[in-house]
Formats: structure tokens, sequence, C-alpha cells
């Protein structure tokens, strides 16, 4: 079988031209994707703005298709254009080559997380406005810099400037995740991440002695308190087929740090960890439980925080809000099977419902192998069915899966 029959296919083409785009971490450089993002604007005939809510290296892209009664509260279809680093070396293909194959796999780094979905939202519009489809409510596409580093040069001051208010966003769509079933994973909420550092003081002194109250000893004590909390999430997550990742606390020691010498008590030792908070604790209650912690193991201990998020509340996903009621319609019309849950990291959702804007997260890719990041993709183009538009849907396989170094 040879690669022209997805050779031949205009949207993979706008989808591998895009992946060819380096926007790649440490280091990324937006101004190709800028370019890119006017052509198809200016094909869509669609207008494009640019807005720099932190400076002038992290744009925010959006495009705007008006709908017939715009003083209604819009569409907010988001995407991300950074992609995480890549390590060429071990790679099959060059990672920003978007080689395809005769299966029509695609090989690069952005495939699944996430310039998939921004490649459908326009291949969606596209084939509506070729077809005369003039929509009640207008859509803003936005593709946004910086969310794998957290959405802090990108989303995150964005919602919080009068450009973006002045878009009257009543409803967002933002990234998933793939699933390797038949089954679309819809993510309604995400957990909080708190970051943090315990820098422990104590005696120091030489290693011959038997000290009091020494940061080894203050260690061991806030170790053993977070790994027993830890260790009842894992039992909560495994007596519970119901529950997935996102509905518990994970706890995770990240960094361990201090000595002078291995004959000497050190008078510093630290430990960092990564906790995502589960929606139902109350940060308060969990705040003053590291507090007390602290205090039975000694004293002298400092806590710093790296991240220290919010609670955000849950997207509605009842009878209380339309959005959901208007997407969970459009699925069940199409008999696909979807299963809400909380988002196992982060993603720029979370700034969007802090904003008090109801946000789902949907990646359309189901029997699709999980890459986080993603090496390739293959596209599987069907006609779309006389009331619905079906975009080309992706399915990821094969090599150089690296985690992401933000959320």
């Amino acid at each position: 079988m040879s690669t022209e029959q997805w050779e031949s296919n205009e949207e993979i083409q706008y989808f591998r031209d895009y992946l060819r785009i380096a926007s790649v971490h440490p280091n990324p450089n937006y101004a190709p994707c800028l370019e890119f993002l006017r052509q198809q604007a200016e094909q869509l005939q669609l207008p494009l703005a640019v807005h720099y809510p932190f400076d002038s290296d992290n744009p925010v892209v959006v495009l705007t298709w008006q709908g017939l009664r715009p003083e209604l509260p819009a569409l907010l279809l988001n995407s991300h254009m950074d992609v995480v680093p890549v390590f060429a070396e071990n790679w099959t293909h060059p990672p920003f080559g978007a080689d395809i194959d005769a299966e029509g796999r695609i090989f690069a780094r952005g495939t699944q997380d996430m310039k998939c979905v921004g490649m459908q939202y326009l291949a969606a519009i596209r084939a509506l406005k070729r077809n005369g489809v003039r929509l009640k409510r207008t859509i803003h596409i936005s593709f946004v810099a910086d969310e794998e580093m957290g959405g802090r040069r990108g989303m995150r001051p964005f919602v919080e400037t009068e450009a973006f208010r002045a878009l009257n966003i009543g409803f967002g769509l933002d990234e998933g995740l793939a699933s390797p079933t038949a089954e679309f994973p819809v993510f309604y909420a995400e957990r909080s991440v708190w970051r943090m550092t315990f820098k422990i003081s104590g005696t120091a002194g030489h290693g011959s002695l038997l000290l009091p109250n020494t940061a080894g000893e203050k260690l061991h004590y806030i170790l053993d308190k977070m790994m027993q909390l830890r260790r009842q999430q894992v039992a909560r997550l495994e007596n519970n087929p119901e529950l997935t990742i996102g509905d518990v606390t994970t706890i995770n020691l990240t960094r361990i740090g201090g000595g002078v010498q291995s004959n000497v008590v050190p008078p510093l030792l630290t430990a960092g960890f990564d906790v995502r908070l589960a929606l139902d604790v109350v940060h308060e209650e969990f705040y003053a439980q590291l507090q007390e912690w602290m205090e039975q193991a000694g004293g002298g201990i400092e806590l710093e925080f790296d991240q220290k998020h919010p609670y955000v509340p849950a997207t509605a996903i009842d009878d209380s809000n339309p959005f959901w009621l208007a997407f969970k319609s459009a699925t069940d019309e199409l008999s696909l099977k979807i299963r809400p849950q909380i988002f196992t990291g982060g993603t720029d959702s979370r700034y969007l419902r802090k904003s008090g804007i109801p946000a789902l997260g949907f990646s359309p890719m189901n029997n699709t192998p999980l890459q986080l990041p993603c090496a390739a993709v293959s596209f599987v183009p069907r006609p779309p069915p006389a009331a619905h538009l079906q975009t080309p849907r992706p399915r990821c396989s094969s090599n150089a899966a690296l985690h992401s170094p933000s959320d």
C-alpha cells in the first residue's frame, strides 16, 4: 500500500505542515506558527487577531467565525502551539519531519499533544463553511503559547485581559487524551497541583555522635506521613474499580537534597513532592495537616511552594449546563460512547473554569494508544454523515514517548 491515499487528503497535509513547525521547548519560536495560522485564516476567510498578554515572545492567536446572533455567549475552541522537548536520537523518524507511512501513521512531535486537535477544529469549520452552514453562536478558535509550561505566559494571563472578556465566551473546548478503547474520555475538571519543598533544619555535627533533633530524623517523619497518605490513596484506587487516577490525590516524592560530606550530620535537608489534590480535598484542611506534621516532626521546617493552585469547581455535567446537554446530545446521536472523568494532569481549561466558564477537555481519538508526547498518528478519513461532521480521526502508535515537564 502506498502513501498516495494520505497525500491527497487536504486536511492531513495542513496537519503535517503544522507539525513541521518546531515550536518546541525550552525556547519555542512561535513566529512560523503565526504565519501558518494567518494563511489558514485567509483560506477560511476568517478574521485573525494576535494578543500578547505576557510578552512579545508568547502570542495568543484567535480566529473568529461570527455567528448569526453574535450577542449570545460564544464558543471557544482552544489548543496550544507549543510542544515538549525532543531527543532526536531516540526517534525512528525526524521529530519535525511529519513523515507518513503506508498505514497512514504520521511521525512527529505534537501529533497527540495537541496540534491534531487544533487542526481538527479548522477542518470542521472548513467543511461546515463549504457546505454553506451558518451557526447561531460565534466561534472563536484560539491557539495559545506556553501551555506545556503551565500557561504562565499564555492562557493564564490572557483570561485576565479586556481582549479576552470582549470575546464573550460562554463555553470552551480544550484538549483531552487519546483512548486505547472505543470509549472517548471527556474531562470536566482537574485536580489542584501543589508542588512543594520541605526545608528541614536540624542539629548539625559530627557523624560519630547521636545528636538530638537532626534534620534526618525530621525528614524520616515527614516521609513516613506523606508515604502513608500515598498508600491510602493507592488502596482507595485499587479497591474501587469505578475510580480513575483523577479521582484520588496523588503524592510523589520527586527530589531529595542536602548533606555536606559523609561524616557530617547536615544542618539542612530538603524533600520535594508533587501533589495533585482531588476535588474532595479541602485545601485549608490539607495545608493544616502539613503544618501539624511539621511541628510533630520537631519544628524548624519551612514549606515552600513552586506551585499552589487553588480549588477550581468542576464543570457541571447535568441538566444545569445547556452546553453539556448539547455536547451529550451530539455524541449520543453519533452513537459515541463517552466517559466523563477528571483530568490526570493540567491543561488551560483550568483557567477558563476559574474564570467561571464551563469547559470540557475532549480529543476525538479513540482506539488509539495513549502516548504523551506522541510519536506517530494515523488519520483515517471517513465521509461525514448528513447531520454531523466527522473530521479525520487520529491514531497513535510507535516511538519516542516522553513525559511532559510541565503539568
